[in-house]
C-alpha cells in the first residue's frame, strides 16, 4: 500500500479513505478486548501519526508540529475514538448478554487478588471515556440500549 499511501497524483482523501478501508482494520484488528493504557495510546496516536506523515511525506526530521501535519492533511485524529467506539459498543452487548463474558469483563471473579498495583480493567478505561462518574452508573446504562448508545454518541463527539 506504500505505492497507493504516497502518491502525490492520487489526493489527499483518497489516500485517506484507502488507509481507513486497508490499513486501520488491520490495525485495530481485537480492539474491543484491549485495555488501553496511557502507554498503549501514545503509541497509537504515533502510528496514527506516522501514517498522517508518509501520506505527505513530511520528513522525520521536519521540525513540523502534528497539527500543521493534520491541518495540512485537512483532518484530526480519530483512531483512539474509534477504537473506544468499537469497545463500547462491544462492552454493551456483552453486559446485555448477561453470560460467562460479563463476568469476566466486570472483574466479578471469586479468589485472591494478586499483590501489588492491580491492573486498569477495560471497564475503567470505558468509565473514564463516557465520563460516566462511576462505574455502576456505565453498568446500569448498558442494560437500556438507547440510553447506552447516547451516551457513546456522546463520547464520541467529543472525542478522546
Amino acid at each position: 500500500m506504500k505505492a497507493v499511501l504516497t502518491n502525490q497524483c492520487i489526493s489527499i482523501q483518497t489516500r485517506q479513505r484507502a488507509l481507513q478501508c486497508y490499513i486501520e482494520p488491520i490495525l485495530m484488528y481485537g480492539c474491543e478486548a484491549w485495555t488501553i493504557s496511557k502507554q498503549t495510546q501514545k503509541n497509537l496516536e504515533a502510528t496514527e501519526m506516522w501514517f498522517m506523515r508518509r501520506m505527505l511525506r513530511t520528513p522525520w526530521v521536519a521540525k513540523k508540529s502534528n497539527e500543521k501535519v493534520l491541518k495540512e492533511a485537512h483532518t484530526k485524529r480519530s483512531l483512539m475514538n474509534k477504537i473506544r467506539k468499537r469497545q463500547a459498543t462491544f462492552f454493551g452487548h456483552v453486559m446485555r448478554e448477561g453470560k460467562m463474558e460479563h463476568i469476566v469483563t466486570t472483574g466479578m471473579m471469586e479468589g485472591k487478588r494478586s499483590r501489588g498495583r492491580q491492573r486498569e480493567k477495560m471497564l475503567d478505561g470505558l468509565t473514564k471515556w463516557l465520563n460516566a462518574g462511576r462505574v455502576t452508573q456505565a453498568l446500569t446504562a448498558t442494560m437500556d440500549r438507547d440510553v447506552w448508545k447516547d451516551m457513546v454518541a456522546n463520547a464520541t463527539k467529543q472525542g478522546t
